[in-house]
C-alpha cells in the first residue's frame, strides 16, 4: 500500500490542546501588554523627556502622571497574565511529559526561571542572582529553539527564529559577561561585549523584518490575485517609506537647515524613548526600525484575524523589546516561543493521522474540559 504525506497538526487545534482559559489570557495579554508598552515602557519616557514643558503646564504633568500610574498598574497585571499562562502551560506539558524529547528540560527550566522570578520580588537579587537569571532564560530560549526547529518547517521560518534568537542572545551575553565581570571584581573590559550587542540589535531589526517574510503570507509566485496586490502594494508602501527616512536629513538639510536640525533633535528624542523603553540604540539608520516595525505590525495583524497563536507569540516577543531588563519581559519572550511551537505542523503519513485520530480525539486537555 503507497502511503501519501500530509500537513497536519499534532493534537488539533492549540485552543483545544491548552484550553479556553489559556486561550483567553493570552488573548487579553497581548492587549495588555501592548497598552503597557506605549503608557509605561514609552509615555512614562516621554514625560522625563519633556519635563520643563510639564513644570511650566499643569494639564501636562497631571496627564502625564495618570498615564505613568496607569502603565505601572498595567506592568503588574501583564506580568501575573503572563505567569498564568506560563503555569497553564507547563501543567498541561507534565501530562504529555514523554511524548515531546524537549519537555523533560523545559519544564523544569521554566519553572526553575519562574520560581527565581517570584523569589527575586522578596529578595532583589545580587549580581549572582542577576547572572543565574539570565543564564537560566537563555537556556530556555535555546531548547525552545530546538524544538522549533525540529519540526520540518519552511525556511524563512527557520531564518526568521535564529535571527531572532540571535539577537535576544547578543543582549543576554553582554548582560551575563558585564556582571560576571563586576561580581569578580575585574576592572578591564569584557571581551566583544559591546560589539556582540550591537550585532544582536542589527539581528533583531533583521528578524522583524524576515517575520513578514516567514508568516505575512510573502510570495511572488502565488496565482491568488488579492495576495499578490497586497504584496505589491506593502512592498512599495515600505519601500517608499524606507527611502524617505533615509534621505529625509539631506532633504530637509536642502529646503531649510533649521527644518533638519529639528528633526536631528526630534530623532535623538525619540531614540532616547525607545532605548529606555526597548532597548534599541538606533545606530543603525532609522529607515530599518520602522521598515521592520511596519513588516512586524501587518504580520501580527494578519495572523490574529486569523485565529492563530503565532500572532500572538510574535507580537510578544516583539514587544518585550531588545533589553529584558524587567522580570516580565522574560516571561513574554519565552511564552511567545512556546506559542510558535504549539501551532507548529508535521509531516504524517495519512494512514498513521487515521489509525491515530480516535486516540488523540480522547486525550483531554488539563484545564481544557468544555462542558
Amino acid at each position: 500500500m503507497s502511503t501519501s504525506y500530509a500537513i497536519d497538526k499534532p493534537a488539533g487545534r492549540a485552543d483545544e490542546q491548552q484550553g479556553l482559559l489559556f486561550d483567553a489570557t493570552v488573548k487579553v495579554l497581548l492587549l495588555a501588554a501592548f497598552l503597557e508598552l506605549v503608557l509605561y515602557r514609552l509615555i512614562s519616557r516621554l514625560g522625563m523627556h519633556l519635563s520643563k514643558l510639564a513644570a511650566k503646564y499643569e494639564t501636562v504633568r497631571v496627564t502625564f502622571k495618570v498615564l505613568s500610574w496607569s502603565g505601572f498598574v498595567l506592568l503588574d497585571f501583564v506580568s501575573m497574565l503572563a505567569f498564568l499562562a506560563l503555569a497553564i502551560v507547563l501543567l498541561n506539558k507534565t501530562r504529555s511529559v514523554g511524548s515531546r524529547r524537549f519537555d523533560r528540560i523545559l519544564i523544569p527550566a521554566v519553572s526553575l526561571h519562574m520560581m527565581l522570578t517570584l523569589g527575586f520580588l522578596l529578595f532583589p537579587p545580587a549580581m549572582l542572582g542577576t547572572v543565574v537569571h539570565n543564564v537560566i532564560a537563555w537556556a530556555i530560549l535555546l531548547v525552545l529553539a530546538a524544538a522549533y526547529l525540529s519540526v520540518p518547517r519552511p525556511w524563512p521560518q527557520r531564518a526568521m527564529l535564529i535571527a531572532y534568537v540571535t539577537g535576544i542572545s547578543g543582549w543576554l551575553y553582554y548582560q551575563v559577561i558585564s556582571t560576571s565581570y563586576g561580581l569578580l571584581g575585574l576592572l578591564d573590559a569584557p571581551p566583544l561585549a559591546h560589539a556582540v550587542n550591537r550585532f544582536g540589535e542589527a539581528m533583531m531589526v533583521l528578524a522583524s523584518m524576515l517575520v513578514f517574510w516567514a508568516y505575512g503570507g510573502f510570495s511572488f509566485r502565488t496565482t491568488n490575485k488579492r495576495q499578490q496586490r497586497r504584496t505589491v502594494i506593502f512592498a512599495g508602501a515600505s519601500g517608499a517609506a524606507f527611502l524617505l527616512l533615509l534621505f529625509v536629513d539631506s532633504l530637509a538639510g536642502w529646503y531649510d537647515p533649521a527644518l533638519a536640525e529639528g528633526l536631528r533633535k526630534a530623532g535623538e528624542g525619540i531614540g532616547w524613548i525607545f532605548q529606555m523603553g526597548m532597548g534599541y540604540t538606533f545606530y543603525l539608520p532609522f529607515a530599518l526600525y520602522m521598515v521592520g516595525l511596519l513588516a512586524w505590525s501587518y504580520t501580527v495583524i494578519k495572523l490574529l484575524t486569523m485565529d492563530r497563536y503565532e500572532g500572538i507569540g510574535i507580537g510578544l516577543m516583539f514587544m518585550a523589546g531588545y533589553a529584558l531588563n524587567l522580570s516580565h519581559l522574560s516571561w513574554m519572550v519565552i511564552l511567545g516561543m512556546i506559542l510558535l511551537t504549539l501551532e507548529r505542523r508535521r509531516a504524517v503519513p495519512q494512514t498513521d493521522a487515521r489509525a491515530e485520530a480516535p486516540a488523540l480525539g480522547g486525550h483531554q486537555p488539563l484545564l481544557g474540559q468544555r462542558a
